[in-house]
């Protein structure tokens, strides 16, 4: 059987000494029948020539060249249109995969047909002696019961519904490094609205268009280091509240249950205060028009939040407080929020929270 099976996505940028390690662990797989689609985001080091190197000394990795720079979730979905495989994962150009991942991801596929979504083991790689498994108790807590329920046939993982691990995403409860057949990603390609961030609104579409999302032994190694975007002090901080709407205009327009739409613009209020806690701590670091930019978003997706969904336990607190009022005028509202954030950020700061 000929047909591939899985189709591997690697955005790659200025990643060349991190390359040989990732390209060689997919090499070095107990699963042969893959695909491995490499698309240089116009790397400025020697990336393309690592990847047509390894291109040229086997026909499964793919390497596209493009000329300009997109960022992560443009340079993806050129690489979609080329998956050939029944499922689809990506591996970041500076992480890797453990010997037999791939064997483990198309085991799980293939025990059950109505599973669309397979979860790997995620590890955080700090250092050789500073590995972090991503907790999910979700599964361990479902296969605890089962066991004790002696319901679960020997072998058959435990499986979330596409919403149970859709809600779980939405808090990051479960993490989004996965497979998902590829019927499914190419009816979600990544959403490159966005440069930073939007990745994460594919992942939790993908959960939702599933019938069943599992998670199996094969480790992901991901790799940890200051450079990556979400420990920068950068304005694309501010992209993760222009993605939340997004996600929240995508759900929407998926006509999801109003409990789902509460959770997640409870989320989104969260990341509210705590992108303006970014900007509290990094304003002064930041270039004149990145600050007011960044602010200018904050604003106007503190004024996009339904107060009528948010939970008490969200609002009714400093720090957490809307000040939003049909009495008085708008810029009062923001002033009053921003100065009751202002303190909350101030007290955390002298009890040593932050």
């Amino acid at each position: 059987d000929d047909m591939v099976k899985v189709s591997i996505l690697m955005a790659v940028y200025n990643t060349a000494e991190y390359l040989p390690q990732c390209l060689d662990s997919l090499l070095d797989q107990t699963m042969g029948d893959f695909q491995v689609i490499c698309v240089d985001d116009a790397s400025t080091d020697d990336s393309l020539k690592v990847l047509e190197s390894y291109a040229h000394g086997d026909s499964r990795i793919e390497v596209i060249s493009l000329a300009e720079n997109h960022g992560q979730a443009f340079a993806r979905n050129q690489g979609l249109m080329r998956a050939q495989g029944t499922y689809t994962c990506f591996l970041d150009s500076d992480d890797w995969l453990g010997k037999d991942a791939l064997q483990q991801i198309v085991s799980a596929f293939e025990q059950d047909e109505t599973i669309d979504s397979v979860l790997f083991r995620c590890r955080y790689y700090y250092s050789e002696d500073r590995i972090e498994e991503y907790p999910m108790p979700a599964f361990e807590k479902m296969e605890k019961k089962d066991k004790e329920a002696a319901a679960s046939v020997d072998g058959q993982p435990v499986a979330l519904s596409g919403e149970q691990a859709f809600e779980l995403s939405l808090t990051w409860k479960i993490h989004g490094v996965y497979a998902v057949k590829t019927s499914i990603h190419l009816q979600y390609p990544y959403d490159d609205s966005s440069r930073s961030y939007s990745d994460d609104n594919t992942t939790r579409l993908h959960y939702l268009a599933s019938r069943k999302v599992v998670s199996c032994g094969g480790a992901y190694f991901y790799r940890q280091h200051a450079a990556s975007v979400t420990h920068q002090i950068s304005s694309r901080r501010f992209d993760y509240l222009k993605a939340n709407a997004t996600m929240m205009a995508e759900l929407r327009r998926l006509k999801v249950s109003s409990h789902l739409l509460k959770v997640y613009e409870n989320e989104r209020w969260k990341n509210v205060v705590g992108i303006y806690l970014f900007y509290w701590q990094h304003a002064h670091e930041l270039a004149d028009a990145d600050r007011r930019e960044g602010l200018h978003i904050i604003r106007n997706t503190w004024k996009s939040i339904d107060f009528r969904m948010i939970f008490p336990e969200n609002k009714n607190k400093l720090g957490f407080l809307s000040c939003r009022s049909s009495l008085l005028p708008e810029g009062i509202c923001w002033r009053l929020f921003r100065l009751q954030a202002n303190l909350y950020f101030l007290l955390k700061r002298i009890s040593g929270k932050i």
